[in-house]
């Protein structure tokens, strides 16, 4: 069955002709018998979306149901469901905006159960940020993936969109599984590290701050690097840089996270983790012609983890320790340094101020003992 919509005089065609035209129509008249609205077609086509729409469709747009309507029928406040929303990464909600289905109903009925479970709200909406944040950079990676492997040059509108549809029909499906196995191995590689200890045990309470050290590695001259690189290549050395720190951060070390040309590591083992930024750093002298030097910082103290980040003195301490690393080199603070100065070989990088950190800081450089460079 084919629509009867006039997709000319709905002003749908403007600028097509030929097969690109006949594309467009059939499209639309596919899109429509579906059940999408002219209106909504004609916004798609308007925010150049309307290829993908088919995709929009498979995924799930269903918009039947207010915020408020989803909290009345889940039986949360709207300022939570409007809340948890935006805690996702996503636009806020007007009260009266009929943009939600079936499928936000069994999430915040979800939410409803944590709740009466005894989990706090604030908790609950840190876990939603933490995971909206990550569910963002998977999507952009999938996407991307995705346009390389299922785009070609020249086809019309129809073609990319129907091919996306049906590849998103057999993949979905595939990444949710591949979503629940990852989400496990973490959480069981958490448990297994040490979630709780005995005073933590004993006195029913998480504790707060944790005696750790933390380390940041960057890519040297990466701003440079951005304005004589095209986005490509940039990305790909990211990417690389994330590979090289995953593969280091073995327990008790842990890859916290990368952003962009640096990576943060921490552990309750220092020597361990000293051990992890040399093998970053070795790697990286090491890889591929074109790949930048990485420089290091460590320091330790008592920090914060929550919500999947680190927060405290010793990660302000180590980011800007980082910052007047030599590169190719692993700059330590001196309360590392006196925590594992019989591991390595060590040489005094003097005194110096660090910017947000109060007074002058002590600085040694750290090399394994077999390591014959006595640069400084």
């Amino acid at each position: 069955m084919s629509s009867q919509v006039d997709w000319k005089k709905e002003g749908l065609l403007e600028g097509l002709d030929g097969d690109d035209r006949e594309a467009r129509v059939d499209l639309l008249d596919q899109l429509h018998d579906d059940g999408v609205g002219v209106d909504e077609l004609r916004k798609a086509v308007e925010e150049e979306r309307l290829t993908l729409l088919p995709v929009e469709r498979v995924i799930g747009s269903e918009r039947e149901y207010t915020p408020k309507e989803v909290g009345e029928k889940a039986g949360l406040d709207l300022e939570i469901v409007q809340g948890h929303w935006q805690a996702l990464g996503l636009p806020r909600l007007a009260e009266d905006a009929r943009v939600l289905g079936d499928r936000d109903i069994e999430a915040a009925r979800q939410l409803k159960n944590f709740v009466d479970a005894g989990l706090p709200i604030d908790g609950l909406l840190g876990i939603a940020r933490v995971m909206g944040e990550g569910m963002a950079r998977i999507s952009d990676a999938v996407l991307d993936v995705a346009g390389q492997a299922f785009l070609k040059a020249g086809e019309s509108e129809r073609d990319v969109g129907v091919r996306y549809a049906d590849a998103a029909r057999q993949l979905i499906p595939l990444l949710q599984e591949q979503l629940d196995y990852i989400f496990n191995l973490h959480m069981r590689e958490g448990i297994r590290t040490g979630y709780l200890n005995a005073t933590e045990r004993s006195t029913g309470k998480l504790e707060g701050a944790r005696q750790v050290g933390v380390a940041f590695a960057d890519l040297v001259g990466f701003t440079k690097l951005g304005e004589d690189l095209p986005p490509e290549e940039i990305g790909s050395l990211a990417g690389e840089l994330a590979e090289l720190a995953a593969d280091v951060a073995d327990a008790p070390v842990r890859l916290v996270k990368t952003i962009g040309d640096a990576a943060m590591l921490v552990s309750e083992d220092n020597e361990a983790l000293i051990e992890a930024a040399l093998e970053m750093v070795a790697r990286a002298d090491d890889a591929r012609e074109g790949f930048p030097q990485l420089r290091a910082g460590v320091a330790c103290g008592p920090a914060l983890s929550r919500a999947g980040d680190w927060y405290g003195r010793p990660v302000n301490v180590a980011s800007r320790v980082t910052g007047v690393a030599r590169p190719g080199s692993v700059l330590v603070h001196g309360d590392v340094r006196d925590a594992c100065k019989d591991r390595f070989e060590w040489s005094f990088a003097g005194k110096k101020k660090l910017k947000n950190v109060k007074g002058e800081q002590p600085l040694f450089r750290a090399r394994r003992r077999d390591d014959s460079d006595s640069d400084d």
